[in-house]
């Protein structure tokens, strides 16, 4: 599993970009989901998620 996640890790690395707007597009998807009930709980994860991938937050 180790060199799963150092392969994922990269990627990461590589596409930090992309995969800020990926987790914004999941972010919104739950937002639709739960019909914006828990949309501050949301962005707070999503903002979260995305300072852990890198650069942070590259989608906003």
């Amino acid at each position: 599993m180790g060199d799963f996640m150092k392969k994922a890790k990269d990627f990461v690395d590589k596409h930090d970009k992309q995969v800020d707007q990926g987790i914004e597009k999941a972010g919104d998807q739950a937002d639709r989901r739960t019909q914006n009930k828990y949309g501050s709980q949301i962005d707070k994860g999503v903002d979260m998620a995305q300072q852990r991938t890198g650069q942070g937050d590259t989608g906003r």
